[in-house]
This record gives structure tokens, sequence and C-alpha cells, in this order.
């Protein structure tokens, strides 16, 4: 259903520390994916009647401990007698000329229900019209960069998609030729996205940092009065939505509704079946657990099987508790076959171990420094700062998964017929080196089909090249390295766009 609802729809959650400011995380999460830049005369606009969430797990209950929400008003200077975005060349994000703008309300909510407003009418940075209507959209952006009270920065506006992968392996994993990879299929697209910096100690677990450094990230998006099939406490095996009773769910505070749901890329596109996207989509990380059908597809995922049936690699053997704890309880030594201690809450010093429950979320080890040189492969590549320990905007998550998937993270090893993943390395637009990070949106159109070329399309948006760091893949075989390599084997699945139920 969310595919329908592109404002709402969670397309890619991030979380790094800051790496020009590491006493601080960085947490990002867009919407609307595919913007197409010349998508005018309405362009991009947050919804006005959903509320985003990013939220954090401190203590691995599940539950958010730390929830920042934004809601956005839209205010138009002229409707009765203008259709345009904006009316002249937009200089500042109060410009007379910017006749259709957003603000936004940030607010706070930690783990008892108690609510403190950060901003209020903050601006956000608007659609990039184009370079005749605003010719530096940079200074618009770093006027929407906003610092918060407690510390911090705040952003909310247009970016380019930093998410890179070729979308084309759904046409049946390339027909059986490898040779088709290479192409960025989002190279040229824009998202909408919102992005928090703050102090450590405002996540972590007793506000200590130090003692207790590993959260679990994920957003979702509320609409109120929305029809949703998701579930309760008691599960959903059905597929449909259950209060904790399990009658018919009626919706939350005032009628809102989770809508929509991220945390470890990939995972509603590729993990959940077909019956279950909608109801993952609605539910709560600590009721994950009672999700038998999601689970068992994470013990015997599908992707290995279509690999195995048209290329011939043989599918990793079952269950794969080693997925079960990449995806769902985060890596330590007593989770589960992984024998290292990365990013699991049971980490923490002062968390209730008996509390601690299964569920899906981008976990975080903070206390792991920034990386001079990042890898792309993350932990795969040696690079304990990056993806499956959390989330950088350059973290090939596609390639990483790939492997861990086809078992990386049981035998420490490369698989060589598929090391070459989908030859897309890079995303389209490098990302900055300031907080929001994310790359300013691009404005050439994406489709350029005409009679003389009904395939149209852009290049291959830099995919395929080598990585700018130079780090090549290398074969983990020390026992240490190869629980290393594990852990990157995250195989987080991202769920994504239009293959979302």
């Amino acid at each position: 259903m969310i595919a329908g609802d592109p404002r709402a729809d969670n397309t890619d959650v991030y979380a790094f520390t800051s790496p020009d400011n590491p006493d601080t995380v960085t947490l990002v999460s867009n919407w609307i994916p595919f913007q197409e830049p010349n998508g005018g005369p309405n362009f991009y606009p947050f919804a006005n009647d959903a509320r985003y969430h990013i939220k954090i797990d401190a203590d691995g209950n599940g539950k958010p401990d730390t929830t920042y929400t934004w809601e956005f008003t839209d205010h138009v200077r002229d409707d009765a007698n203008q259709f345009l975005y904006n009316t002249s060349v937009v200089k500042s994000l109060d410009d007379e000329t910017l006749n259709f703008r957003q603000t936004y309300s940030l607010t706070v909510t930690d783990s008892s229900g108690n609510t403190k407003t950060l901003l209020k009418d903050a601006p956000a940075a608007p659609s990039n019209v184009g370079k005749a209507s605003m010719p530096d959209y940079a200074s618009l952006r770093n006027q929407a960069v906003l610092p918060l009270p407690d510390g911090g920065q705040s952003f909310a506006g247009q970016a380019s998609d930093p998410f890179f992968l070729d979308l084309r392996v759904f046409d049946l994993l390339y027909g059986g030729d490898l040779k088709e990879t290479g192409h960025n299929t989002l190279a040229g697209y824009n998202v909408n996205t919102v992005a928090i910096q703050v102090p450590k100690k405002a996540v972590a677990l007793k506000g200590d940092a130090t003692r207790n450094p590993v959260i679990g990230v994920w957003s979702t998006t509320d609409r109120r009065g929305a029809n949703v099939a998701g579930t309760g406490s008691k599960g959903a095996e059905d597929g449909k939505a259950r209060d904790a009773q399990g009658a018919p769910d009626k919706g939350g505070e005032e009628g809102w509704r989770q809508v929509s749901r991220l945390g470890n890329p990939l995972v509603n596109e590729v993990v959940v079946p077909l019956k279950y996207k909608d109801a993952f989509n609605a539910l709560s990380p600590d009721k994950d657990a009672s999700v038998t059908p999601v689970v068992d597809k994470v013990k015997d995922p599908i992707v290995p099987k279509l690999i195995q049936n048209i290329y011939g690699v043989p599918a990793p053997a079952t269950p794969r508790n080693d997925l079960v704890e990449i995806f769902l309880t985060g890596i330590c030594k007593e989770c589960g076959p992984i024998k290292a201690d990365l990013n699991s809450q049971r980490l923490n010093a002062d968390v209730d171990k008996a509390a601690v429950v299964p569920a899906e979320e981008l976990r975080l080890n903070m206390s792991v420094a920034p990386a001079a040189k990042p890898n792309r492969l993350g932990v795969l590549g040696k690079d304990l700062a990056g993806f499956p320990n959390g989330r950088r905007l350059n973290d090939d998550v596609v390639d990483i998964e790939l492997q861990a998937l086809e078992g990386a993270a049981q035998t420490g090893k490369i698989v060589p017929a598929l090391a070459a993943g989908d030859a897309v390395d890079v995303p389209y637009r490098e990302p900055g080196d300031s907080f929001p990070y994310v790359a300013l949106p691009n404005t050439a159109a994406v489709n350029q089909a005409d009679s003389l070329h009904p395939d149209g399309g852009v290049g291959a948006g830099l995919g395929g090249l080598a990585s700018g760091d130079g780090f090549p893949v290398v074969p983990v075989t020390a026992a240490a390295g190869g629980a290393l390599l594990a852990c990157a084997g995250a195989m987080a699945l991202r769920r994504r766009r239009a293959d979302q139920a």
C-alpha cells in the first residue's frame, strides 16, 4: 500500500558518528522516491497531514526511548492569482518570490511520553526548481540548517538520492547475464530528507554514551485515519491489523497510524513476503519476533535460492542464524553464531538483558571512531565504522548484503562469482563533508527518452567505477577477520520503492 503514497514512503535510513564532529551522531531519513527534478509546477513538498519520525532504541527492548518528530505546514503567498511555486528568482527562504514554502516543528519525545519542542516554524529548504529560479541553491540549503537548543543541528529539504544500485536486478537478476550490471538507475533522482545531528548523550541509554554506546535506529511515518493492514501484539499471521487484544485496530492517539517503517536497507523489499509487507510497515520492532512467517524468511531467505536457480551459485545451508543475529539481535559474542562484539544493545553496560528482544533495527555502536579513509564495503572492507555498524551515505549496502546472503558471514570468504556485486559502487553525487552531508538536489531531467532514443535514461551515473578510496575487496581469512566479515555481512535488506505492497 505504501508504494501508492510516496510522501509517506520511507526510502532509506542512515546513522553514523559525525566525521567532522565525532562527539555527535547524525541520523538521516529520506522520503518520496524517484523525484524527477523537473516535476513542476507543484514539485515535492512534505505531507502536511503526516508525522515523520526518527526513533532510537537504547536498551534493546524494541521500543523507542527517543523519538524525533517533524510536522510540516504549508504556506502560500498568493493562491488566488498564481499557480507557480516561485514567481521570480529566489535568493532567500523569506523571499516574496517563493510563493510556496513549508515550515516545520521538531519535537523530541522520551520513553515516558514526555515531549519537548526543539524548533517551531522552522523553514524547510524548497525543491530545487532550477538555475533560473534558484541560481544559488546552496545558499538556500544553508539557510535551512538550524541549530538546536541543546546542541546539534536540524535540516529538512530536498537532496540528491544518496542510495545507489542497479534496480534492473528485479528483471529476474538480469536474465542470467551479469554483464548487464553497472547502471545506477537512481542517478539524477531526488528525495526529501530530514536530518538531525545531536550529542551522543542525547540518544544513549541513561545519557551515558561511554557506558552505553549502542543504539538501534529506524524511521516511521504516521497518517491520521489511515486504513492499514498492520499488527498489534497478537502478531500478524493473517496480515491484518489487530490491537493488543486481537480486535481490529482503530488507530492510536487521535487516530494516527503508522503506515511506513524502515530500519535496515532492503528488509521490506526482498526479505518480507508480499503478504506481510503492509503488516511490517505498521509494526513496532518489539513485535517483530511474533511474526513467524517473516522470521522464517530471515532464517531461510528467498534471494539465495533465486541466485542458485539462475546462476548456479549454491545457496548456503539453513537455518540462517547468522542473519537472525544481523537483522534482529545485533552482533555480539553471546547473541549467536557470529563470535564478535560489534553493535548489539547487549553490549551496553546498563542494559537489562532480560528485557532485550529480537527487533529489526539499524544498530550503531557510537564508540567506533569515524574512519580516516572510509571503505565503501564497511566492515567487509575492514572498516568498522561502516555498515552494518550503522550506515554511512557512501556505504555500498547492496554489495555488502549480497555477499552476506550468499554466505560470507558464515565462511569469512567473498563469493568469487558475485564479487563485483551490481557494479555500482558510489552515489550519483558525492555527499558533503559537513551536516547535513547529503548532496544538493539534481536539476537535470532524468527522462531523456525521445523519438530517436525511445529507451531514454541517463548515463551510468558513475556506476561500475572503483571506489574513490581505492580500497580493494579483501578476503578475510583470519578467525577475527572472518568474524568481522560476518558482521559486515549485515544482510539488512532494505524495503524500497515500488516493490513494496
